[in-house]
């Protein structure tokens, strides 16, 4: 049993079962502590900022040595340049820390620890030394793991050592895993090689820097399954220094590059982007407000767009518009039905016609704009939900463009140059006519008949589509309900997107803009191989299982192997494991191997390897955990089970009864108490997971079902810095002279004086005190200066939030006000010893801030904490 492959479950995301099945939580939460044995798995480690002149950094309370780019967000090289309407400002007012010792906000922890210039020892295995080959060791020193470096921050891992017993390493409310972004980019350098891998002959993992190699012959020792290799002669050196050399064995991350036959004059440019197909599917039945912002969106998008990329322009309302962009400066369309499917006649009219209906931008750049201007407004008297739209039908014929005359001889498989082509959907309302659509009204006698079916329409054009090499992107604005269930499984299936807008404005262009412009591979394959001690129990993410088998290469391959829908930088995999048993090696190792073409189309093999050292003791595995992926591990396993919103109440249970069973784990009881203390090795966890409990993702801040839908989509699929934002918002008061102080997301924040900027993932939120806003010209430059943050900090986000400013005591500001923590209700030591900043405030600027809150019945997190028998861990 032990040895055999966990079943992965069709579809999106991927799921592999865990060998411990979670069980059901009663929707009420036992308030009553029980170290009853629990059933959710996940482990990190959270960061307090210490925040640099002209960066906002909060490094982690475990030494972080990521490199942070202004704008804080970790990367391993310079994101392409994206365009935005309009440019966000250059941000370079210093930001000051928190007063006071309190890491308030979760950030990139540190990864895990590798070493750049690994030591060989000339020691070798008593099995492997047969006089005349000497084995040595590529592998650094126990002291050298734990230094961070950032060669692979493609894998965040929960803890950085693992427990020997399994009873304790498996405790399912902790867990241990990892999360993995297989498209990140990686400096250049000589992590880069343009030659093939060496794989061991019985797993098919790859060649290390752990690796023992006998420096005589060249053979190597495969660290998963201890299989003995030879290298072709590759691995024969005079000395151990010169095996440096090689990059595979230097590196915990590589790059085997193969350009093949494909682009034989291939150099890796990082910052240059081979243009891709873009078709632009636009609703033709928009209100007048409406549609002007959504021309200004278009025409803005077009003028951002590279000189060489080709676009087309389709239109669909009750037909569908095919625009011919041959026509000099007039809009000209061909019109096909909506109504069904079009035939293979009418599409090959199309597409051997004399119409061009996709080309160079540097050739149709007048005649897009002047279709753009040409739209009109919907002028039947009909309410929003109610209009006749063939989407279904417009994104087949887009498709069909795309893939262009080519289809009869490719059967259906088309590889265009340049990576995955794009159809971007503007939709300002549901699929209601023709394939894949639903009826206008909830309440026609079929509607579930006909629900159903649409679903399985429209999944099954999206799998359509991701066989042909194409994503699709749906981007909605405007207050008609745009049915979300149904357009969710096209998005998934062609490893798109789905984003809601609150109009066709600023975040809708900026949106449009990076969909068309994010790096994105493709034909992308994840195998991820462990030592036989480690075994993966569940994957989360933007994939489904692959079908591989490898075993008449590698006849003991016992790899998890996942088909990824797209390879991008702004996605990430979850990816959770167990030990099989009692440990009794000093490491154990983990492998990802990511096989994908690139933009220019080049076949990239990239190898990251993993070495963790075993440890007895819980206290130092503990101090080894990083709470913030923890976090987002915990989060993401959890709304991977909060599909409705009585599964989120649900969910919301068994978070508290996680708190609890970590407790009575690796907690203590408090002398002459009930209490019991929370271990203060992972003290950032539990606020984390209040704000997760509380806020957009599982809690009623949003209103609809359809916006909490859509958000857990885009957090299964995010980064980990996206992810960590979505649940743990972050929180900057602005301070007299353009500084910035970072503070704990408490709503002590509010003081009247002041303005406060905080980034909640999708969204960011300015808000301006009672009386600043009073003084106009401070308030201007407070403002001023916050958007210019707030824009500086997304300025490379996918998707960028919507930003919203308003002033104290308005009704938007309860969006504001319900993302943070009620901590006025706390006692006065609680308050300073969590939010020190008030330490600073006179007394009678405290008094006007306990006075200014209404008082309602939601806990403050300690009050939370004590609800379930356990006391908070102090903040350090």
């Amino acid at each position: 049993m032990a040895d055999q492959q966990p079943n992965f479950p069709a579809g999106f995301p991927v799921g592999i079962n865990p060998s411990t099945p979670e069980p059901t939580q009663s929707r009420r939460p036992d308030t009553k502590f029980s170290p009853a044995p629990f059933t959710p798995p996940a482990p990190a480690r959270f960061a307090p900022p210490t925040i640099q002149s002209n960066q906002i950094l909060s490094p982690s309370g475990k030494g972080s040595q990521l490199p942070l780019s202004a704008n804080g967000v970790r990367t391993v090289s310079p994101l392409p340049h994206l365009s935005t309407p309009p440019g966000p400002p250059v941000f370079s007012s210093p930001v000051q820390p928190a007063a006071g010792p309190f890491r308030t906000s979760p950030v990139t922890p540190q990864p895990v620890a590798f070493s750049a210039a690994p030591s060989l020892s000339a020691t070798p295995p008593s099995s492997y030394s047969d006089g005349a080959n000497e084995f040595h060791r590529q592998v650094p020193s126990n002291a050298e793991d734990m230094v961070a470096l950032s060669d692979a921050p493609n894998v965040l891992l929960s803890a950085r050592k693992v427990l020997k017993q399994k009873k304790l390493m498996n405790v399912p409310s902790l867990g241990f895993g990892a999360l993995v972004s297989p498209g990140r980019e990686v400096l250049q350098g000589p992590q880069m090689v343009q030659r093939d891998p060496q794989r061991c002959q019985n797993c098919g993992a790859y060649a290390n820097l752990y690796c023992n190699v006998l420096l005589g012959s060249g053979q190597w020792q495969c660290v998963i399954c201890r299989n003995l290799n030879g290298s072709e002669g590759r691995y024969i050196a005079p000395t151990k220094e010169d095996l440096l050399n090689l990059p595979e064995l230097a590196f915990p991350m590589v790059d085997f590059v193969q350009t093949g036959n494909r682009r034989p004059g291939f150099i890796p440019v990082s910052d240059s982007r081979m243009s891709v197909p873009i078709i632009l599917v636009v609703d033709d039945c928009l209100d007048e407000p409406h549609l002007q912002h959504l021309q200004s969106s278009l025409h803005a998008f077009v003028d951002s767009l590279s000189p060489t990329t080709r676009i087309g322009v389709i239109t669909y309302g009750k037909t569908v518009s095919v625009y011919d962009l041959s026509e000099g400066s007039i809009a000209s369309a061909d019109l096909l039905p909506g109504g069904v499917s079009p035939s293979q006649e009418s599409l090959k009219q199309l597409i051997y016609g004399t119409g061009i209906y996709l080309s160079p931008i540097h050739a149709s750049l007048p005649v897009v704009h002047s279709i753009f201007s040409s739209l009109r407004p919907y002028n039947l008297n009909l309410p929003e939900a109610s209009r006749d739209r063939c989407m279904g039908a417009a994104i087949e014929v887009a498709l069909a463009i795309i893939q262009g005359p080519s289809a009869e001889m490719s059967q259906g498989v088309v590889k265009k140059p340049g990576g995955s082509s794009r159809i971007i959907v503007c939709a300002g309302g549901p699929n209601t006519y023709g394939p894949g659509s639903v009826p206008h009204s909830f309440s026609h006698p079929n509607y579930p008949h006909m629900e159903k079916t649409a679903l399985k329409w429209m999944e099954h054009l999206g799998r359509e589509a991701h066989k042909r090499n194409t994503l699709i992107d749906i981007l909605c604005a405007g207050t008609c309900p745009v049915r979300v269930p149904v357009l969710q499984p096209i998005v998934k299936a062609s490893g798109g997107i789905l984003i809601l807008h609150d109009d066709f404005g600023e975040a809708f262009g900026v949106n449009l803009q990076r969909a068309s412009t994010r790096a994105a591979g493709s034909h992308g394959l994840m195998e991820i191989r462990c030592s036989d001690d480690v075994t993966v129990s569940q994957v989360i993410g933007p994939g489904e299982e692959a079908h591989t088998d490898n075993h008449e290469s590698f006849k003991n391959d016992k790899s998890v192997s996942i088909q990824m829908l797209s390879v991008e930088e702004t996605q990430s995999f979850a990816v959770s494991m167990e030990t099989r048993g009692n440990i009794t090696t000093d490491f154990v190792y983990l492998q990802f191997g990511i096989l994908f073409l690139n933009l220019y189309q080049a076949d990239i093999t990239r190898v990251i390897t993993v070495r963790l050292p075993t440890v007895d003791s819980v206290s130092s595995f503990l101090d080894s955990v990083q709470d913030e992926v923890v976090a987002v591990l915990i989060a993401k396993r959890s709304l991977l089970r909060a599909k409705t919103g009585p599964d989120a109440i649900d969910v919301r249970a068994t978070i508290d009864e996680r708190i609890k069973d970590i407790t009575s784990r690796f907690g203590s009881q408090m002398p002459n108490s009930k209490l019991y203390q929370f271990p203060k090795e992972l003290s950032y966890v539990p606020e984390i997971l209040f704000h997760l409990r509380r806020g957009p993702l599982l809690g009623s801040i949003v209103g609809h079902e359809d916006e909490r839908s859509v958000l857990r989509d885009i957090f299964l699929n995010a980064s980990f810095d996206l992810s960590l934002r979505m649940v743990a918002p972050r929180c900057l008061m602005h301070r007299e002279g353009g500084t910035f102080e970072e503070l704990p997301a408490h709503d002590l924040a509010m003081q009247s004086d002041a303005a406060v900027v905080l980034d909640h993932g999708t969204d960011i939120f300015i808000w301006l005190g009672a009386e600043l806003a009073a003084q106009e010209g401070r308030s201007a430059a407070a403002l001023a200066a916050c958007r210019t943050l707030a824009e500086e900090l997304t300025e490379t986000r996918f998707p960028a939030p919507r930003i919203l400013a308003f002033k104290e005591g308005s009704s938007q500001a309860r969006y504001f006000v319900s993302r943070l923590i009620p901590a006025h209700k706390d006692p006065p030591y609680e308050q300073e010893a969590r939010f020190p900043q008030l330490r600073t405030l006179s007394t009678e600027q405290r008094t006007k801030l306990k006075s200014s809150f209404i008082h309602f019945d939601e806990p403050s997190f300690c009050e939370w904490m004590r609800s379930l028998k356990v006391l908070a861990p102090e903040p350090s």
